[in-house]
């Protein structure tokens, strides 16, 4: 039954991404210059990536497939953590602090599927460390960024990292019934935030 839940919730989370990068490259397009059509397509395919990756494996029956779709899931969670930072730092913050936030997040995701790739099931509490140290690395540049975005992108830029951070600690617990299915939804919502404050809040910059 769960596993339903999860194909479903994610299902639903990989038709949105794709319909949501539609619609950021066509805003990009009319009001935006290549730096906001580069960083919210990179965005956007971080978000497919994800729900793609999860929806498979979710759904997948043959075991070895299963093994492979489980390692591009976990390891997609870092594309779609950098991918979300992407148009923050290279917009809304820019400057040596935005390239300072994207070089230090995407080397931690390049760290991390590095990790998931060739170290398969080991330092799973260092994953899990490393992606909550994304989430949140974004505090460091607390100041610039309340200059540059106003206070309702603020606000779900936060609310989403909330969510996802939720979501991470309710799905440590493994007696939560349906914990895993729940996870997706907080992680749904926590997409949905973001996709928000990027979409109304980083353009125009």
């Amino acid at each position: 039954m769960e596993e339903k839940l999860n194909v479903l919730s994610h299902g639903f989370g990989l038709i949105l991404s794709i319909l949501g990068l539609v619609l950021l490259i066509l805003r990009a397009n009319e009001l935006g210059e290549t730096v906001h059509l580069v960083s919210f397509s990179i965005f956007g395919a971080s978000m497919i990536l994800l729900y793609a990756a999860s929806t498979f494996y979710h759904s997948a029956t043959n075991k070895s497939l299963r093994y492979k779709l489980n390692i591009l899931d976990h390891a997609s969670i870092y594309v779609l953590i950098a991918g979300s930072y992407t148009p923050f730092a290279l917009v809304t913050l820019d400057g040596w602090v935005g390239w300072t936030i994207f070089g230090v997040v995407w080397g931690i995701a390049l760290t991390g599927i590095f990790l998931k790739l060739f170290f398969t099931g080991r330092y799973q509490t260092l994953s899990t460390i490393m992606y909550v140290l994304m989430g949140w690395i974004i505090v460091f540049a607390i100041k610039p960024l309340y200059n540059n975005l106003s206070s309702e992108g603020l606000w779900w830029l936060f609310a989403g990292g909330i969510s996802y951070t939720i979501g991470a600690v309710l799905f440590s617990f493994d007696k939560v019934k349906f914990n895993h299915a729940i996870f997706h939804i907080f992680v749904l919502f926590g997409t949905f935030c973001h996709y928000l404050s990027i979409y109304f809040y980083v353009l125009p910059g």
